[in-house]
């Protein structure tokens, strides 16, 4: 089962389409870490209940949470429940105390960059159909927002320019082009580095080692 993106679709556009369907299929929230490189997603979104994201945070489950485990020791789909790791910290009673009774585990992508996603129900297992459905959901998530491994020169100049404190009118005269223009380079830049804000550009700019 496959996800495909109209031609005239932006990424971000993309992504919140996709995010939204999960979403629908996830009645107890979804976790998904795009990109993990050294313990951190590049990007994360999440909706289970505060409460949940609050206890797990305060207890540190990052480290102890079996379906991370088994997301950086195999490629796949799979139910929670059928997930076969010790768990010595009762991580799942904890978990299910919270409303996540039921779930799915997802991950993909080079173990560099690794992708691991979870969506809960709280009141029955995920049909296989669901499964199937959210598997190819987050796989197609990890691939549309792959980290760019360039940017234009165009680009690279707007963004250093606003990241050094210059006003769009400023940076605009020290390109010798018009505001426009240069809004139109830091759109671009936003899109090709799939930021909501041109700050979030420039830390993702920097982040990628592209600025």
């Amino acid at each position: 089962m496959s996800v495909r993106r109209p031609e005239d679709m932006s990424v971000t556009a993309e992504v919140d389409k996709y995010l939204a369907e999960l979403g629908a299929l996830s009645p107890a929230g979804y976790f998904v870490g795009l990109h993990i490189r050294f313990a951190t997603p590049l990007l994360l979104f999440q909706t289970y209940d505060r409460a949940w994201i609050d206890h797990y945070t305060a207890q540190a489950y990052q480290l102890r949470d079996p379906m991370v485990a088994w997301g950086f020791s195999v490629e796949g789909t799979t139910r929670w429940s059928e997930i076969d790791l010790p768990d010595p910290f009762g991580f799942w009673v904890e978990a299910e105390s919270f409303g996540l009774k039921y779930g799915v585990a997802v991950s993909c992508g080079e173990m560099k960059s690794r992708t691991i996603g979870g969506a809960a129900h709280s009141d029955r297992e995920f049909s296989d159909e669901e499964v199937d459905r959210i598997g190819a959901i987050i796989r197609h998530l990890h691939s549309i927002t792959e980290p760019p491994d360039s940017l234009t020169q165009a680009q690279q100049e707007a963004l250093r320019l606003i990241a050094a404190g210059d006003r769009h009118t400023a940076a605009a005269a020290k390109l010798n082009i018009s505001e426009s223009a240069l809004k139109a380079r830091l759109t671009a830049a936003r899109e090709r580095l799939m930021a909501r804000t041109t700050a979030e550009a420039i830390q993702r700019a920097k982040d990628y080692g592209l600025l």
